[in-house]
């Protein structure tokens, strides 16, 4: 796709006008005008100024950056990558102070980074193969021989999986195959979707906070998202306590998956 389309699209995906971009990015309405219709060729520093105007994330801003005809920008370091060890240790560190509840790292596309031990009361039961970093957490949480046989809420926690897919259209046509078509409940008035899984301590019900790096600069960093479980109910609480307990007497340290 040439510059002044993808400039176009990614603004009016925006509901923004022009003049509405030209003032955040610093120039006039008209020279967006000319960028637009291919009069003008815009800088380097304009167009970062113009993807950061628009708040494209990291990836989108290089891939406009491709197309206006100049070198990316923002680094993609490999999670392995020694610039990124300070990452990763403050990702273990959260992931283990979430204990005893669940917590995982995902990147953009739903590929599972880390976990905390305490996920595997999440992930009970499902096959191998849908479990352990590398695999996707949303094929994971619908699939039949996932998680849900033992979601209470299918319909309901399906639909909150589907609309976190974004352009993942593949993956979306595959999961919506294992969407039972039932209504929500009426019952779906609260403050938020919870998950009702059933498991070996009965039946949990939880909600989900999701963190990202809001000042990264490099790709692979502003696109981990850290998932956490929270309890909706003492019952809940309880529940994970249980399982955390059990867990360190059977000699298993509460760790990282």
């Amino acid at each position: 796709m040439d510059f002044p389309r993808a400039l176009r699209e990614r603004r009016t995906r925006r509901h923004l006008s022009q003049l509405d971009l030209a003032l955040r990015a610093g120039t006039t309405q008209r020279y967006v005008s000319f960028i637009e219709s291919g009069r003008s060729v815009p800088g380097r520093n304009l167009v970062v100024r113009l993807a950061e105007s628009l708040e494209l994330p990291l990836r989108e801003r290089n891939e406009l950056l491709l197309s206006a005809g100049y070198a990316p920008v923002y680094p993609e370091s490999s999670l392995d990558d020694p610039v990124l060890a300070p990452v990763r240790a403050a990702i273990d560190h959260i992931l283990r102070g979430h204990l005893p509840y669940p917590a995982l790292v995902t990147d953009q596309g739903g590929r599972l980074i880390a976990a905390n031990a305490a996920f595997g009361l999440i992930t009970e039961g499902a096959a191998e193969e849908l479990v352990g970093p590398g695999t996707n957490v949303y094929r994971l949480a619908l699939h039949p021989e996932g998680l849900a046989p033992r979601i209470r809420n299918l319909a309901e926690w399906a639909r909150h999986i589907l609309v976190r897919l974004g352009h993942q259209e593949e993956l979306r046509a595959e999961l919506m195959g294992y969407v039972p078509e039932l209504e929500p409940s009426a019952g779906l008035l609260g403050f938020a979707v919870p998950l009702r899984l059933q498991s070996s301590y009965g039946e949990l019900s939880l909600m989900t906070t999701v963190t990202t790096f809001a000042t990264a600069v490099d790709v692979t960093l502003a696109e981990l998202k850290l998932e956490a479980f929270l309890p909706t109910d003492p019952a809940t609480a309880e529940a994970l306590s249980a399982a955390a307990e059990a867990m360190a007497g059977a000699g298993q340290e509460p760790g990282n998956m």
